[in-house]
């Protein structure tokens, strides 16, 4: 409890850093996921330059990006009832994932040295099953997350449920 006290004061003191910090660590962690339990690397065999990637494509990109969207979103609907979180819900799985996943493929794919047109043909390949996969996970645990928590725990709770997330994506993003 005093470690979950100790991050309430510092989300608090310091929103948007503990957010971004927290999206880079949780995405670090998903990638270690990958590597050793669905990948079976091994410790010997850990890729650290990958795990550092995800780890920074999380503080780089996905917390700003995907904070930068709650805010947004909340703006374009405010409020908190169950109507407003199936709206927030509807837009964010509508819209905003199926750009993210567009942008996030690809960006993985760039930091990885793929060339544009076996980036294209990667994105091609990965996308409507990433997508898909996405429609298994993501609206109920968004549905819960604009109906019952507040904004500033948002992207901190969607990181938790996402561990298991990043550690499918890293596993997609890194098969050649």
């Amino acid at each position: 409890m005093a470690l979950w006290r100790a991050y309430q004061r510092a989300l608090t003191a310091h929103p948007w850093k503990v957010q971004v910090l927290t999206a880079g660590s949780l995405m670090g962690l998903g990638d270690v996921i990958s590597q050793q339990l669905v990948e079976r690397r091994g410790l010997r065999a850990h890729q650290a330059g990958r795990t550092l990637t995800m780890a920074s494509l999380g503080c780089g990109f996905v917390g700003p990006v995907v904070g930068g969207w709650y805010r947004v979103l909340d703006r374009l609907i405010p409020g908190t009832t169950k109507v407003d979180a199936l709206k927030k819900m509807l837009l964010d799985q509508g819209g905003f994932a199926p750009c993210f996943l567009g942008c996030f493929l690809p960006l993985v794919g760039t930091l990885n040295g793929l060339s544009a047109q076996d980036n294209w043909a990667k994105l091609q390949r990965d996308f409507p099953d990433a997508l898909i996969t996405n429609y298994y996970l993501w609206p109920a645990v968004q549905l819960a997350n604009f109906y019952l928590v507040p904004l500033h725990y948002r992207l901190a709770v969607v990181q938790c449920v996402a561990v298991i997330w990043n550690s499918y994506l890293s596993w997609k993003a890194h098969r050649l």
